[in-house]
């Protein structure tokens, strides 16, 4: 196995973790939202908090690394167009998603107050769930525009 494809192949796979991870996350927090039971979502948004840390973050790390090589090795210039827009996808998708790492701690924690009282999801759980959820269409939505931009390479 030469480099190109070594690297290559850590660049794809970390790109379908972080995208995986992220839709898998969004589902089961929609999931356990929707029964709007403390306990469970408590226990949800603790392990979205989990598999953020292990798999997204490392994701995170990776991409960046493994693509830089993977340009060096193509002999492509660090200023071309369409990597300058893959760029600025992936920092639009930090600034989503790290807002994101913050809000899912807090709804967890939010939670779990609530689930110990016995009592309904509070109204700030409510608000930043929303938050939360409209962070998660542009993320997504970038890192679609991040796979074409890799895959038609345009321009």
């Amino acid at each position: 196995m030469d480099l190109y494809f070594a690297v290559k192949m850590i660049h794809i796979l970390s790109g379908a973790v972080l995208f995986g991870t992220g839709l898998g996350i969004a589902f089961f927090m929609v999931w356990a939202n929707r029964a709007r039971d403390p306990a469970a979502v408590a226990h949800v948004a603790g392990t979205v908090v989990v598999a953020d840390a292990l798999f997204t973050a490392v994701a995170v790390l990776v991409q960046p690394v493994s693509g830089l090589i993977l340009i060096r090795l193509q002999g492509h210039a660090l200023t071309e167009p369409w990597l300058v827009w893959a760029y600025g996808l992936y920092v639009l998708t930090g600034a989503c998603w790290l807002p994101v790492v913050a809000i899912q701690m807090r709804l967890r924690d939010l939670a779990r107050v609530a689930a110990a009282a016995g009592e309904p999801l509070p109204e700030p759980y409510h608000r930043l769930y929303r938050i939360w959820l409209a962070l998660g269409f542009p993320a997504f939505g970038a890192v679609l525009g991040i796979y074409w931009l890799m895959i038609a390479k345009p321009g």
